[in-house]
């Protein structure tokens, strides 16, 4: 394979900014990609799914579901991570979900679920909090398991049929309307309250609150999945725990890339994404003009490798571009980052 995929959560700005932010992007090495391709298609996402389209792209691109779509209602991405954790003898066993220690902020009106990237879990915060949880699930009959700081994997076998919601789906909307669903999810909801109310006030908490962190006053079930296993495999970049535990290797640099092609996905513009901070998604896509863009296309200029298929993404779809060293000979078309622009 001399063809590398390369996939860029949140690379699309949302439609009504984009005008504006592709103004203020210096990129020529991604217009020269955009605009000289072999093929280019935009994705609707549907908007109602309980994953982002990257997520369904990465459980597509493992062969753990299928067509990304948005037409499934979860990413099976559970024991994938839980394989990655060092946990495969348990992941060959029975159904389990991811479960995330969370900070949930709640107000007169809605609940929100705070960006599990700002939320710094430690080891020691982890374990701790893990350790004293552990206890009432398996009263609950549940196994819990510590995968990771901020990572923990929960065994339901009788909830293979709970409608979940990914974490990012979750962080800019009511998290009401993103709770789980189905026969089960009211076992679930006694479950998260026993946590919380556990969690109210423990040293772990107020440690974190004397350091000037948000305490971990809750926690998210999602990605439930049974024993299978990844059937392909992608490099991820800047991910957060559950990623990287998914990830193939180490994040290689863009000449390692070039010299193995594969699939990498990099997930350092989700999170100024989800923020808003489009300051600082500015700064990190010329960080991606500069050590990838750039060097892919330079390589794929001078036949170092056969083709690059870029994967770019939001909440609402993605556009996936083709280009290869023939389509760089279309002289024609002027480089421009318009594909950035072209969504319905």
């Amino acid at each position: 394979m001399t063809e590398i995929t390369l996939a860029l959560p949140f690379a699309l700005p949302p439609p009504e900014l984009a005008p504006d932010l592709v103004r203020a992007l210096q990129a020529p090495a991604l217009a020269a990609l955009l605009a000289r391709n072999s093929n280019s298609r935009y994705d609707v996402f549907d908007n109602d799914s309980r994953v982002l389209p990257h997520e369904a792209w990465l459980a597509h691109q493992l062969g753990l579901s299928g067509a990304p779509d948005g037409a499934a209602t979860g990413a099976p991405l559970a024991t994938a991570c839980m394989r990655g954790c060092g946990l495969g003898a348990q992941a060959a066993q029975g159904h389990w979900f991811l479960l995330q220690p969370a900070h949930v902020q709640i107000s007169r009106t809605h609940m929100l679920l705070t960006e599990l990237r700002s939320l710094q879990v430690s080891e020691a915060d982890s374990r701790g909090l893990y350790e004293i949880a552990r206890p009432y699930f398996e009263d609950a009959g549940k196994t819990l398991l510590h995968g990771a700081p901020g990572l923990w994997f929960m065994r339901a076998d009788d909830w293979g049929g709970l409608n979940t919601a990914s974490p990012d789906v979750t962080t800019t909307q009511s998290m009401t309307d993103w709770l789980p669903e189905g026969e089960h999810a009211r076992d679930f909801r006694r479950l998260q309250n026993e946590v919380q109310m556990l969690w109210h006030e423990h040293p772990v908490n107020q440690a974190r609150q004397a350091r000037g962190l948000q305490p971990i006053n809750s926690c998210w079930l999602w990605g439930g999945a049974g024993p299978a296993a990844p059937a392909a495999s992608v490099a991820i970049g800047d991910g957060t725990p559950w990623m990287n535990a998914l990830a193939a290797s180490t994040q290689p640099t863009a000449q390692q890339l070039i010299a193995q092609p594969g699939t990498l996905m990099l997930a350092g513009l989700i999170a100024p994404a989800q923020a808003g901070d489009w300051a600082d998604w500015l700064a990190r896509m010329q960080q991606l003009e500069q050590q990838w863009f750039a060097p892919l296309l330079a390589a794929l200029k001078d036949g170092r490798i056969g083709g690059v298929r870029l994967v770019l993404s939001h909440r609402y779809g993605s556009t996936t571009v083709a280009s290869s060293k023939l389509a760089q000979y279309q002289f024609w078309r002027k480089p421009t980052l318009n594909s950035l622009l072209k969504q319905p």
